[in-house]
């Protein structure tokens, strides 16, 4: 507490000095001067400033700098416009003798045709000429958007199907119809044009959980399939690429503040500007964080932050030098699926348990100590949560050798120490009897049940399930480099690179189960047999340690690839690109879920009876080579400066994921890599009210694997194909005050070749069943009005149709709505914004149990809800 008050303290302080006025020098007499900046802080270079009604015009130099001279004394409209950004009009005074400083900010339009994207292209291209579907979102449309988390923000992309229950991390990405066990399986999300880590779907370690968005961010583009398998490794689906803001000759600076009415504190700061002009510019920032979290666990949910930064050396226009670092230190509980019941078709909590603000995470069993084989004591924490430690430097250079030849380094470094601690529940709930029957093979009369923390009785009706402390640690380190020559050979521009990288991850897993009451902040409970005096459970654990796991990944990447646009004429150009993966990975896996003691030092307890330990067991070792090509050709018409149409052809690959090899160690002959083959067809339109962005693809995937790690420990290790055919489109309209932005995808992703057997012997046919957690339609619908120049509002509309919880699509999660809502207020340099979401406490549910599938319970289920109503209320300030 003396810390956040500290925080809060130093934070006001500095809230307070960097909004006080700050008076200027003396300047030159009758002049107009100042600056053309983006929403994100960065200078426009090139941008058309005019006084409206005059024959002034000038074009802002390379720093975004403009000025008129001699202008008479009056009253004018200055006008700065800019291809990819709204036209910007301001009324201002020219006092006799006096001279005005008046800095334009620009804000982009985000489906601007001529809006230039840099992700998923060998060149800066305009979304006019690129042949790819792309979403690009710039800081300020972040912000507008509010969003609680990385996976929040992804929502906004069509043909995303994004999973954003899980709270601030471990989330999940499903592209384009491509199902899988969840994380960020077949797209790559980079920072900078390099990813976080290698690989986006290792065991408990999402994507998502290595970023945060903050104020250091410029802009986010999205590659959804297309030439995506040219530029990233495992990445048929897409890239997802986060641009970092960085700095210019002037000084700037935002800090921002929010809070919510979960508990939050948050600051957040950003700097730039130049330590030696026109030469050496610096960009830092981050944030602090600490709030109790949507879901009530008692404790404080999320707390940490993170300071990022880098230093930009120009040494001219054409080349630089830049090196760029990160520091995150953060903490997040993780939200997993609780018991529901569906009266009548309607998502309804059960009774003592809140479906929109419940979890089994509870403080009531937050510090774990359990005795372990061989001697001494295994302790975790609940309340450290989904911990990343995580330090990474990098550098990116760029020299263009002659006219023709453009040299282009960039590499990145990344060590991450992974604390991962959450309840995931084992099955659902039991009443005291099917649990007495089937567990314990007696009867509720022979079993007393009663609570730890007091020693009362439960009473008989109340529902009991076990819920598990799974602790994870994982030491992770990356290096990766990408370099490309790029000539430009008119009509030919054509680029050619080598990308290498080296990355391993370690795990140790250890796993115990409680036994807890059904209900807010669940309570541990004990179980004794009344006959036999044995107990069932020590101090509310029923399952000491009954998996551990050793476990090492490692990948060495050896890529090249190329890429070249023909320019056919003026308005038909021509895309092919090629890449060849020689890559290597390799690990080793215990054998410890096939040994297991009784520890025997319980006294008349079976918690103990069944302990798993990796002391003193042999290791699987495993290494599977992939030797694979991708490759791409597509073609864009212009049909004149607002209207474009593409065709495109892509066949990628995924090369097996970390949990199928641990599955598969002692024989890899069934892993293959899932290849991925689309055609898409492309059509952008865009005028001064209204921009069309719309996408047809079919895709065809081959040997998809499902290895949802089930609540045994195993996993359910199966191999399909999946064919999709689908329409994303995007739109964005504005007349006058009033702005509508309104996305949909509709798909029909289904499984073929799905036929097999299952461990229990009985056989399956899932052939022409919808693939699980894909819903064949979602939308979303975002009026926005300005009420006036400074305040504005929005109403956010979310809508998913019905999906399955598993291949065999008995188990229905319904279609749902959300509905959130802003407003916000700008004061000078200041912004006043209250954001909600789920206004209206809408129990959607985005997936069931992949672990479970039953319930002894028969009328209640298990399913991961969306997160309750929410308000956050921010202030900040530009400087």
């Amino acid at each position: 507490m003396k810390q956040i008050n500290c925080y809060r303290g130093l934070f006001f302080l500095m809230f307070c000095l960097i909004s006080l006025p700050v008076s200027g020098w003396a300047q030159e007499k009758n002049t107009v001067s100042g600056k053309v900046f983006d929403e994100s802080g960065q200078t426009i270079p090139g941008a058309n400033v005019s006084l409206k009604g005059t024959n002034k015009n000038v074009i802002s130099d390379e720093n975004g700098g403009y000025k008129f001279s001699n202008i008479t004394a009056g009253a004018y409209t200055i006008v700065a416009s800019n291809v990819g950004y709204k036209t910007f009009e301001k009324a201002i005074t020219v006092n006799e003798g006096e001279s005005l400083e008046e800095n334009l900010l620009l804000e982009s339009e985000s489906q601007s045709l001529q809006e230039v994207v840099v992700t998923g292209s060998s060149t800066p291209r305009s979304k006019l000429e690129s042949s790819v579907a792309i979403t690009t979102l710039g800081a300020k449309a972040i912000e507008d958007r509010a969003p609680s988390s990385t996976a929040a923000l992804l929502q906004t992309i069509p043909g995303f199907v994004v999973e954003a229950s899980g709270g601030e991390i471990g989330n999940n990405l499903f592209a384009r119809g491509i199902p899988s066990a969840g994380a960020y399986e077949y797209v790559q999300i980079q920072e900078d044009g390099l990813p976080f880590f290698e690989d986006g779907a290792l065991q408990f370690a999402n994507a998502d959980t290595f970023y945060r968005l903050d104020e250091t961010v410029s802009k986010m583009e999205a590659v959804r399939g297309g030439s995506a398998s040219i530029f990233a490794n495992n990445a048929p689906g897409g890239i997802i690429n986060f641009i970092s803001k960085t700095g210019q000759n002037d000084f700037q600076g935002r800090a921002k503040f929010t809070t919510s009415d979960y508990g939050m504190f948050r600051t957040d700061l950003n700097l730039s500007g130049a330590l030696i002009q026109d030469k050496l510019f610096f960009n830092i920032g981050g944030f602090y964080r600490a709030d109790n979290g949507v879901r009530d666990t008692g404790f404080t949910a999320n707390k940490g932050g993170q300071v990022k930064g880098n230093l930009t050396y120009k040494f001219d226009d054409n080349n630089y030098l830049r090196i760029n670092f990160k520091h995150l230190d953060d903490r997040n509980t993780f939200y997993l699926p609780i018991p529901l019941k569906s009266n009548n078709g309607k998502i309804e909590g059960i009774d003592g348990f809140n479906p929109n603000y419940g979890t089994l995470t509870s403080v009531n069993f937050s510090h774990l100590n359990v005795p372990q084989y061989g001697g001494g004591t295994f302790s975790a924490d609940l309340e450290d949560g989904s911990h990343p430690v995580i330090n990474s430097i990098g550098a990116e250079f760029k020299k263009k050798i002659s006219e023709k030849v453009t040299f282009k380094n960039a590499f990145k470094k990344t060590t991450i120490d992974l604390n991962y601690n959450a309840i995931f529940p084992n099955g659902g709930p039991w009443t005291q009897d099917a649990y007495a029957t089937g567990v314990q093979n007696t009867t509720a009369d022979n079993l007393s049940f009663t609570y730890v923390d007091n020693g009362e009785t439960v009473n008989p009706n109340a529902l009991i399930m076990r819920a598990d402390h799974w602790y994870i640690h994982k030491k992770m380190d990356n290096f990766a480099n990408n370099f490309s020559f790029s000539f430009d050979l008119d009509p030919v521009k054509l680029t050619a690179g080598y990308y290498y990288s080296n990355w391993k991850s370690n795990q140790y897993w250890n796993w115990n189960s409680y036994l807890v009451g059904v209900s807010d902040n669940p309570r541990l409970l004990n179980v004794q047999d009344n006959t036999s005096g044995v107990n069932h459970t020590w101090n509310g654990v029923e399952r000491i340690t009954w998996l551990e796991r050793d476990a090492q990944t490692k990948g060495v990447l050896n890529d090249v690839y190329a890429d070249a646009e023909i320019k056919a004429t003026d308005n038909l150009t021509f895309n092919a690109g090629l890449r060849y993966n020689k890559d290597k990975y390799s690990g080793y896996r215990d054998n410890a879920r096939f040994f297991a003691e009784d520890l025997g030092i319980l006294d008349n307890n079976t918690a103990d009876d069944a302990v798993t330990t990796v002391k003193g067991n042999p290791y699987t070792y495993w290494r599977y080579d992939v030797s694979e090509w991708s490759y791409t050709a597509a073609g864009n018409y212009k049909f004149n400066d607002n209207m474009a149409s593409y065709i495109r052809y892509s066949h990628g690959f995924r090369s097996p994921i970390e949990e199928s090899f641990y599955d598969n160690a002692a024989d890899l002959s069934k892993l293959e890599n899932t290849k991925v083959n689309q055609l898409e067809l492309g059509y952008k339109y865009s005028n001064s009210f209204l921009s069309v962005n719309a996408n047809l693809f079919h895709m065809n995937l081959k040997n998809v694997a499902f290895t949802d790690i089930l609540s045994d420990g195993t996993s359910e290790n199966k191999f399909a194909d999946v064919n999709n055919i689908g329409l994303e489109v995007e739109t964005n309209a504005r007349y006058e005050m009033v702005k509508l932005g309104f996305t949909f995808t509709v798909q029909k992703p289904e499984y073929d070749n799905f036929t097999g057997s299952n461990a229990d012997g009985s056989t399956f046919d899932f052939n022409g069943n919808t693939a699980r957690r894909i819903p064949k339609f979602f939308c979303n619908l975002r009026p926005e009005v300005d009420i006036t120049k400074d305040l504005s509002a929005y109403v956010q509309f979310s809508y998913y149709d019905k999906k399955y919880t598993n291949q065999d699509n008995k188990q229905v999660l319904p279609a749902y709505k959300e509905v959130g809502a802003g407003l916000n207020y700008k004061y000078n340099n200041l912004r006043f914004a209250v954001d909600a979401s789920n206004l209206f406490n809408a129990i959607g549910l985005t997936e069931g149990d992949p672990r479970q599938t039953t319930s002894a319970a028969s009328d209640v289920f298990m399913a991961r809800p969306i997160l309750g109503r929410a308000f956050r209320f921010s202030v900040a300030v530009n400087f």
